[in-house]
């Protein structure tokens, strides 16, 4: 009575492996249309302290070949230790129109959304390109995105990244993982209904879009307020357009306890944005189903091999085809290890409503908002979880 459903959920992973090939290779077949007039862009950057590769990140900001455009960072304090490195970029490209904001203490849970709130009353164009500090682009990103911006209809760009890891087996799993799984799930969603959602470490607006969605003060208090934003924007009837312009997701090096934290902050914010597709999120797991399928009906093994095929041809469509991703080439025999971790910790995401970022800790609420714990509340759930 256990290995048929087992059945049906190899078998429905199997197609969802299907579709994932059909959905990179739609992805990839898309055609821009050139710039014909580059429109202005506002690139917005919150920053918070030095992170593994920093310099790196932002100089190939300050690099990009476009012609019309700013950057503008954010730090909290004025004694930041980004902010010499900001100023040291800042003379060495004194062409590239920059500005750096001290935002002091953010008022709400989310210090991302106020520095982006705090930068955008300053840009000076209508359509602004938000990024994260651990982001690293091509010098002809903002020509893509301008690109996709000439359909009127389109009120938000999102970029699909490339996960690079830093000098950790902990992280390159997570890398893998991210470049040959969860990229897989968003091409399948692109696929079927459309992007009706957006990816956080770039992504780019119309002014007047997110003004029409409530500004930052509507995603303010949620932890996923990428997703949010997406969403909001295609209820406003706007096309959310996944960027044909990849970027580098500069991960770093984490020790196990600090992957393992991020990646169940990742799972409980899912759960807590989209709790059905969280659960459907079931069907993505393909090895662990065919291989928990093989214990209980060993007879059955085509199926488990069907399955194992399909993986591999998903992680090959998603990792090498879609996002060009060396390390996929390089580490294929890490995916299933992977598979069986990120399965763990995806069950273990059913359980628990704190997450660790930035060194605080944060209460999930039902409806995917977070409010930060004090310290001695936060001390105590700790203990409490161990």
């Amino acid at each position: 009575m256990l290995a048929l459903p087992l059945l049906v959920l190899a078998a429905g992973s199997i197609v969802y492996c299907l579709l994932t090939v059909l959905a990179a290779l739609r992805y990839r077949a898309v055609q821009l249309p050139p710039v014909e007039n580059p429109l202005p862009l506002s690139v917005l950057k919150p920053l918070a302290g030095v992170d593994d590769g920093l310099e790196e990140n932002l100089r190939s900001f300050f690099e990009l070949d476009y012609p019309a455009f700013e950057i503008l960072m954010a730090v909290r304090s004025p004694l930041d230790e980004a902010i010499p490195l900001v100023e040291q970029l800042q003379m060495s490209y004194p062409r590239v129109r920059s500005r750096l904001v001290v935002t002091g203490e953010p008022p709400y849970s989310n210090a991302k959304v106020y520095s982006l709130h705090r930068m955008l009353a300053l840009a000076r164009n209508d359509v602004v390109v938000m990024a994260d500090s651990d982001v690293r682009v091509a010098p002809d990103l903002l020509w893509t995105i301008a690109a996709e911006f000439q359909d009127e209809r389109v009120g938000m760009v999102t970029c699909p990244y490339r996960a690079v890891p830093g000098d950790s087996f902990w992280s390159t799993l997570e890398a893998i993982g991210l470049n040959t799984s969860f990229f897989s799930g968003v091409l399948v969603a692109r696929l079927l209904a459309g992007m009706k959602f957006a990816l956080g470490p770039t992504l780019a607006a119309r002014r007047k879009v997110l003004a029409e969605i409530g500004g930052f003060d509507a995603v303010k208090d949620y932890l996923a307020e990428d997703f949010v934003m997406g969403k909001l924007a295609a209820e406003k009837g706007y096309r959310v357009v996944l960027s044909s312009g990849v970027i580098e997701h500069r991960i770093g090096a984490a020790s196990y306890h600090n992957n393992l934290e991020h990646r169940l902050r990742w799972c409980r914010s899912e759960r807590r944005s989209r709790p059905m597709g969280y659960i459907g999120s079931l069907f993505t797991h393909t090895i662990p189903l065919a291989l928990i399928l093989l214990a209980a009906h060993p007879a059955w093994w085509p199926w488990s091999v069907a399955a194992l095929a399909a993986r591999v041809a998903a992680a090959w469509a998603t990792g090498e085809h879609a996002l060009r991703d060396p390390l996929t080439a390089r580490r294929w025999y890490l995916i299933p290890l992977q598979d069986m971790m990120h399965f763990a910790v995806w069950i273990a995401g059913f359980f628990g409503n704190t997450v660790l970022w930035r060194g605080r800790r944060y209460l999930l609420l039902p409806d995917g908002r977070f409010e930060v714990i004090p310290e001695a509340e936060a001390e105590e759930r700790a203990h409490i979880s161990q």
